[in-house]
């Protein structure tokens, strides 16, 4: 009898051991996930956000591949659908190959420079030195000032009577005479200083953006590396740079973009040379509307355009993951 009343169940101790059913850990999970109910109550909130990308982005978007199915006249009028037949222009154009390739060669070459030397620019400005303010505001200038008109005085320098880049080439020997070569008229040097001009526009957001990331690097850290025989170099390749894994990744991703889609640099260098050698695909398109007067081929090939750029941030997220944490 009393071995029947001194056990008495005990609900609250077998609910410390396991869960008495399993539909409250079931209706747990469910609320830890967002409902129907959830977004509707956060539409409010994201609602101007929505509507920006559908003004800014997916619109023109739309009505760029629109246009590029259609025969757009020289005043602008549409003279109805054609298809897919300016994609098969764009594709059959017997440059588009080569304008492709100097396309990828002119993001890698500029993004890959512009992270090196920012990478060196940001430890340096990170450093505690006399003026440190002034010269970090002296990076800035690059970035405040026009790309055309650092451009310009790029382009004005390189000439080859009164340019006073061209007259220092002169004078250190690189170039025997001041009108022995037209760094502008030839395609591969032109295209070779738009890359040089490029990587001096895009050090200042890269360079701040590494210096963010050197900001959240802990002391404790690189003091914990020096205390067990860790040198400068390994110190840095093993514990300064992997933290600074988010802020590479996005001013990699945002340079990629802009890179990609720049036109004024290589439009004020490469603009004057005939033919289609200093081309990238942003400048194409650009003379598909201004020589050519084809402003559905020129919708065409934007369309194109940015598939490859989608494609190259899917590809670089998918494998580089820039919001996972370390």
């Amino acid at each position: 009898m009393s071995s029947t009343t001194d056990a008495p169940s005990n609900p609250a101790g077998a609910a410390k051991g396991r869960p008495r059913s399993g539909g409250s850990a079931a209706g747990g999970a469910a609320r830890g996930r967002p409902g129907g109910r959830d977004l509707v109550r956060a539409l409010p909130w994201i609602a101007p956000a929505l509507i920006l990308i559908f003004g800014v982005v997916l619109f023109p978007a739309g009505v760029m591949f629109y246009n590029s199915t259609r025969k757009i006249s020289l005043s602008g009028l549409d003279q109805g659908s054609v298809g897919f037949d300016n994609y098969v222009e764009v594709f059959t154009f017997p440059y588009f190959w080569p304008i492709f390739i100097r396309t990828i060669v002119w993001v890698v070459v500029v993004v890959a420079f512009t992270v090196v030397i920012s990478l060196g620019l940001a430890q340096i400005l990170n450093k505690a030195f006399p003026g440190r303010r002034i010269v970090r505001l002296a990076v800035i200038i690059p970035w405040a000032a026009s790309v055309v008109m650092t451009t310009m005085v790029v382009y004005y320098g390189l000439e080859p009577y009164f340019g006073i880049i061209n007259k220092f080439l002169v004078d250190v020997g690189l170039v025997a005479t001041p009108e022995g070569y037209g760094w502008t008229k030839n395609p591969t040097t032109a295209f070779a200083w738009s890359i040089v001009v490029a990587i001096f526009v895009s050090l200042p957001f890269t360079t701040y953006t590494i210096l963010a990331g050197l900001a959240t690097v802990p002391n404790d850290t690189l003091e914990a590396a020096r205390m067990d025989g860790a040198g400068p170099a390994r110190t840095y390749f093993t514990v300064v740079l992997p933290q600074l894994r988010g802020a590479l990744s996005v001013a990699v991703l945002i340079n990629i973009i802009n890179v990609f889609n720049s036109l004024p640099i290589l439009r004020v260098m490469t603009g004057s040379i005939p033919g289609y050698d200093a081309d990238t695909i942003m400048t194409m398109i650009f003379k598909y509307i201004q020589n050519q007067h084809k402003v559905d081929v020129a919708s065409a090939l934007s369309v194109v355009a940015f598939l490859i750029v989608i494609v190259i941030v899917a590809v670089y997220v998918k494998v580089v993951k820039p919001t996972r944490e370390i």
